[in-house]
Formats: structure tokens, sequence, C-alpha cells
């Protein structure tokens, strides 16, 4: 048996087989080149997607589509019942000065014998309230009014003016600070109470309505009052018009 012929360098054998040239030596055919069927759908999409952007931008410029800067924007719907009727009543007073009023509440509730940072609720509170003194005409006797037609003078006797309770203005009023301890922070996460937030109300109320009251707004009242009636009757003809206020 002859020894087989080993290969030379220029000719491949069959564990071997020949390398392939490089594509670089060979120019591409038009089929290579032409972009495949799913590239060339890619690239319509895109193409008509980009038409649609530019044609929404274009409307809106025209204010035919509405805006969508921010998709997530906030938006308030109001779900309110209608107003209720609850009373009426006739009024008889005259409203103669008010005075509004600013009063810093400081609240602060503990336990005893209980650390502050476990258990402590201290609030801080501006409120602003208008407090009117007037006179009210309903309380009037039979004798309050006395005239005399010859002289052309009257005289009035009126009630002392009153005070009506602070009316806060939650436009100016707000906290200014709350503190909370550990357990307070707790309850309040799984449980709001409205009374607490009505019990500072309720103080800045009664504190501007005690202000009032040493303000001196009753003697404003009882000036407007007179000077009220006095230019009341003196267009009726009367010439001399004493007022006269009951003790408070």
């Amino acid at each position: 048996m002859g020894m087989a012929e080993s290969p030379t360098p220029d000719h491949p054998t069959s564990e071997y087989p020949a390398v392939p040239d490089r594509p670089e030596d060979s120019e591409p055919t038009p089929e290579q080149v032409r972009p495949s069927g799913c590239a060339r759908l890619l690239i319509f999409v895109g193409f008509v997607f980009a038409l649609i952007v530019l044609t929404c931008f274009g409307l809106r410029a025209v204010n035919v589509l509405p805006s969508f800067d921010n998709p997530f924007a906030e938006e308030t719907t109001d779900r309110s019942q209608p107003v209720l009727l609850q009373s009426m009543r006739d009024l008889h007073r005259y409203v103669a000065a008010d005075g509004t009023f600013q009063v810093i509440v400081d609240l602060q509730e503990n336990r005893d014998n209980i650390p502050d940072f476990l258990v402590n609720r201290r609030t801080l509170f501006v409120g602003s309230g208008t407090v009117e003194t007037y006179v009210d005409f309903s309380a009037l006797s039979g004798d309050a009014l006395k005239i005399d037609e010859e002289k052309k003078t009257i005289e009035l006797t009126l009630p002392a003016p009153q005070h009506s309770t602070a009316a806060l203005d939650m436009q100016r009023s707000y906290v200014v600070a709350e503190e909370r301890g550990l357990f307070n922070r707790i309850g309040d996460a799984f449980a709001n109470d409205p009374a607490k937030q009505q019990k500072v109300y309720q103080m800045a109320q009664e504190r501007i309505t005690e202000a009032a009251r040493a303000s001196g707004l009753d003697q404003r009242a009882r000036d407007n009052t007179q000077r009220m009636l006095e230019s009341l009757f003196a267009r009726l003809g009367y010439t001399t018009v004493t007022v006269t206020f009951a003790a408070p």
C-alpha cells in the first residue's frame, strides 16, 4: 500500500475546508444592500408616528387640541351637595360698630407622670376674627319712645349694646406649629378627631370676644347709634333727640 500523498499548502484537505473570501474582497449584491421586510416595517411605523406627533403639535398651536404637557396634572372635582336652608329669622338690630382682632392660642395637652415625647399635643394657632356690637330694637318697651309734637323733641331709651360671638376669618387664621408625642402620632394615623381642632377654634373665639368687651366698642356703638337716630328724626322735623342707654 502506498503512502497517501500529503496535501500541499495550496490545496485544502477534507479536514480543513477552504476559507471563503473576506466580505471586503467582494462587492455586496443588491439583495444584500436592500433592507429586510422587518426593517422596512419599522421605518414605516416610525415615519407614521413622527407624522402624527408633528400633526398634534400643529393642531395644538392653533388651539384645536388641548394641552398634553402633564398627563398626571391634578384635577379638582366638586361633588358638594346643594346648600340646605336650616332656618330664617327677622333681625331688629342695628350694628353700630365692629372690630377685628387677632389672638395667638398656645394650647398644650399632656398627661401627668408621662413624658411629653410619648403623650403630648401642643398647638400654636393664630386666629383672626371680627366682633360686631349692635343694639337690639326688638327689646324696646312701650314707654321707650316719648314724643313731644309741640316742642319737636324725642326721648329714646334703648337697651345696652351687645356683642356678637367672634366670627373667625379662616383665610387669615392658621396653625403656626403643632407638636405631638409618639402615641399621639400613632393615634392620629388611624383616626382623625375634628373635635381637637374645634377646641382650638372655640378658644380663639372666646379670647377675641372677651377682648372686644374691653376694647371700647360699647361706647363707639352708643355714639354711632345716637348719631344715626338724630339724623333720622331730623329729617322728620324733630329738633332734639335724646338717647339713653340702659345699664349693661
